[in-house]
């Protein structure tokens, strides 16, 4: 877990080092692409696994459970997020 959010910490600081590089800028419209094909190569992962799928239902109300939860979750994160830090203040001065 630890070497994932190093990782992820490397490429926020390389990235922001070279924001102003124009082919980095144009990779934004790759991200949407490459996560959508790590989606459907999972799906074909776990498809093709006989005990998931043959535990499916099993398994399908705790899945349903865990991502209601963090969905629910990052709604609040998000909503905090944005009351302290991004909304407008009134002028109190």
């Amino acid at each position: 877990m630890l070497s994932i959010i190093l990782t992820m910490l490397a490429g926020i600081l390389i990235g922001y080092m070279f924001r102003n590089v124009r082919i980095l800028q144009k990779a934004e419209k790759t991200i949407s692409l490459t996560i959508l094909s790590l989606l459907f190569i999972l799906g074909l992962s776990v498809g093709s696994n006989r005990l998931i799928v043959n535990h499916l239902g099993d398994f399908g109300w705790q899945a349903a459970l865990l991502a209601s939860a963090g969905a629910l979750g990052s709604m609040v994160a998000a909503w905090i997020v944005f009351h302290l830090f991004f909304k407008e203040r009134g002028n109190k001065q």
